[in-house]
């Protein structure tokens, strides 16, 4: 079915309070949906976002077999009981990067898959080589032409070194090695929080893994694996786009349960823009009032906010760092290291007001604090669009962007739940009472 173009209306400039709980972690409940096809065994996971991503892989995986039903809003049952390697649909894979994540635990289960190229947000190249060279390493054989195949009859462990941390390589080689025959040494991996999320959901099902949160982990296969039921954690980046809103409204906010064991090196990088966070048992309280001042490097050297692989301050943030920047006083160097295309949504904060020197497609030097002006706008991806939300929100006047599905993909009811505080946001086509 063709879905109708969607469209958030901003009145900008009103100041929010109150609380507010983050979603789901989205990265962590996608590669988790894909790993429940490892077990025949039931499994019922509670706090899955419902968003258009794992809206999407859950028809992914229905396609192959598997049973997945929404008992509640935000609790998935899912049974893959028998699951067959049928050719996925082109187009439900397009809609997604996360579509790779199926190909681990397809492997595991039927020895062979063929998948279409995945999507996801065009941010830059984006490549699957980690990906081929892990299943390789694990006995596979890979092949890409227009699909992508892999076959393996018995998946053996091995020592497995990433020639980079991919988050979604590591998640793949981890669903596969807790298939594997023998002990597998996962080298130079990711260790983000949603990677110790499917790690912990792995552990869950009765699979054996040392070193989770680390960059090497040892996984002792094959695993004889159950069901389970398991809670997926609170979205780190949506905690930090939700302290990027409370700094450029000038608002107080609370943001309860916001998994703070994970946040530190985002609360270091907003401290630098001069935001202060303050820790109330689970929760994150943003204090109003705040000066809101870049903190010059020693020596009153321009400061540099750059991303790095976990633990340091994560690329997914770095738009909504950008836009944080805009409201500060004072000049920062931002530093996107990854995707070569990320930075490419200043020009519409420009536009709005902001003073930004994009000086190639992974620098650009901000310098505030800039009073911004409502303006039209058009998300590329999850990330931009949520930063051009904030944006909107504390702009004067009014601010339409379109492709607002694409902020939908990551980010679960934000309208709702940020006029809830206080925002006044009109979604076009409005939202019908059973839509996810």
């Amino acid at each position: 079915m063709r879905r109708v173009p969607l469209q958030y209306i901003v009145e900008g400039g009103h100041r929010l309070t109150g609380a507010i709980a983050p979603s789901g972690n989205k990265n962590a409940a996608l590669p988790i949906i894909a790993a429940a096809l490892l077990t025949e065994h039931p499994v019922t996971l509670e706090n899955v976002p419902r968003i258009r991503d794992t809206e999407t892989l859950v028809e992914l995986i229905r396609s192959v077999g598997a049973s997945a039903e929404w008992r509640q809003r935000n609790t998935l049952d899912i049974h893959a009981k028998s699951i067959r390697a049928a050719d996925l649909d082109p187009v439900l894979c397009a809609r997604i990067r996360a579509s790779i994540l199926l190909a681990g635990p397809l492997l595991a289960r039927c020895g062979e898959v063929m998948l279409p190229p995945p999507g996801g947000d065009v941010i830059g190249r984006r490549r699957l080589d980690t990906h081929f060279l892990a299943f390789e390493q694990l006995g596979a054989t890979v092949v890409a032409t227009d699909r992508l195949e892999f076959r393996c009859l018995r998946l053996k462990g091995a020592d497995v070194f990433l020639d980079e941390p991919s988050v979604t390589a590591t998640e793949n080689a981890l669903m596969a090695a807790v298939a594997a025959h023998g002990t597998t040494h996962l080298r130079n991996v990711a260790s983000e929080p949603h990677v110790q999320d499917l790690a912990h959901f792995l552990l869950a099902l009765g699979a054996r893994i040392e070193g989770i949160g680390t960059n090497t982990m040892v996984v002792h296969g094959p695993a004889t694996l159950g069901g389970a039921s398991y809670s997926i954690g609170p979205d780190h980046i949506e905690v930090g786009s939700l302290i990027g809103l409370a700094a450029v409204t000038r608002s107080p906010l609370r943001i309860q349960r916001a998994g703070v064991e994970h946040l530190r090196s985002i609360r270091m990088g907003f401290e630098r823009l001069g935001i202060a966070c303050e820790v109330d048992g689970e929760d994150l309280v943003v204090p109003s009032g705040q000066t809101l001042k870049i903190q010059d490097d020693f020596g009153g050297h321009v400061p540099k906010l750059e991303d790095q692989p976990w633990p340091a301050f994560p690329a997914d943030l770095m738009s909504i760092a950008i836009v944080t920047a805009t409201q500060c006083d004072g000049v920062i160097l931002m530093f996107e290291k990854m995707f070569e295309s990320r930075m490419f949504f200043v020009d519409k904060l420009i536009s709005m007001g902001a003073r930004i020197v994009l000086c190639d497609p992974h620098r650009a030097i901000v310098a505030g604090p800039s009073r911004l002006k409502g303006a039209p706008m058009t998300s590329p991806d999850i990330r931009a669009g949520m930063a051009m939300l904030l944006a909107a929100v504390c702009a004067k006047g009014i601010s339409t962007i379109d492709n607002a599905d694409q902020i939908e993909r990551g980010y679960e009811r934000i309208d709702e739940r940020l006029n809830a505080l206080g925002a006044r946001i009109t979604r076009v086509p409005e939202r019908t009472p059973d839509a996810g």
